[in-house]
């Protein structure tokens, strides 16, 4: 049993009794409508999960496009049991991953105007259980997914330097026992100066205002000018261009913990037997 299989699950428990009540082996048709103007995210998955249910489908548009309030995404034919048993699934899929996907893209473009190498970037601030999918979903709509988890790179944050004691000890210890990619959350001007002395990998800028970014930004170019200069902390899609100007990455919990559900609908159009 996979991760649609225990969605599934989740949603059908022992049967879904309403449609046992009404309908046997009864086959029909149905269409996958857009309600709203966006970047398409979670068809490929949405299309599994009625497959899943015996069905066949028909994708009409591919993730990373843009789609338009009512057109036709996906046709659906097989048992009507299993069009409504998979419906509310289908739809959490592509409502939760379009609608990340459109906030990403929108940012990313307000953000290439002002400055055409950065990149937007994920966090770990996502749903339990559907991290996997809204990174992806990050990265269809243009963005960069960061980190999966704590197992993928290092980042020493505030909670490590208070226990440790000092950002020269964490990365001193961190290089005896890692040799990949290092970064360091810093909070002050003094802070990014200390850590811009280490030669390490990135150093993220944590609710530094965009001006402290900005001299931030000046100090790190100067000491250490191949270290990858990254922005994080209440970043969103309004401010989110005020740090695009001196920033590499621009991590924002945004994109995942506030992006707005896109709007889509399932119709059955017809009974066919």
């Amino acid at each position: 049993m996979d991760e649609i299989d225990r969605f599934l699950q989740e949603d059908l428990g022992e049967g879904d009794i309403t449609s046992d009540a009404l309908f046997t082996r009864e086959r029909g048709k149905a269409v996958v409508i857009v309600n709203q103007k966006g970047i398409l995210a979670g068809a490929m998955e949405a299309k599994l999960i009625f497959e899943r249910l015996n069905c066949e489908v028909k994708l009409l548009k591919k993730d990373g496009g843009g789609i338009e309030k009512g057109e036709k995404l996906l046709e659906i034919e097989g048992p009507i049991k299993s069009i409504l048993g998979g419906e509310r699934l289908a739809l959490n899929f592509l409502g939760r991953m379009s609608g990340i996907a459109t906030q990403v893209r929108g940012m990313m473009d307000k953000c290439r105007k002002i400055n055409p190498d950065v990149k937007i970037a994920a966090t770990r601030k996502t749903t339990p259980g559907f991290r996997r999918w809204e990174k992806k979903a990050v990265a269809i709509g243009g963005g960069y997914p960061h980190r999966m988890g704590l197992w993928d790179e290092v980042l020493i944050k505030d909670n490590h330097l208070a226990a440790i004691g000092s950002i020269e000890k964490a990365v001193k210890l961190a290089k005896e026992k890692i040799t990949g990619k290092i970064e360091v959350e810093v909070t002050c001007l003094e802070e990014v100066k200390v850590a811009s002395a280490l030669g390490i990998d990135a150093i993220m800028l944590d609710n530094l205002s965009p001006s402290e970014g900005e001299k931030a930004a000046q100090i790190i170019r100067k000491m250490s000018p191949g270290t990858l200069i990254e922005s994080s902390g209440g970043i969103n899609a309004e401010n989110v261009g005020d740090y695009a100007p001196y920033s590499d990455l621009i991590s924002c919990g945004s994109l995942t913990h506030s992006a707005k559900n896109l709007d889509f609908s399932l119709k059955v159009i017809c009974k066919i037997s």
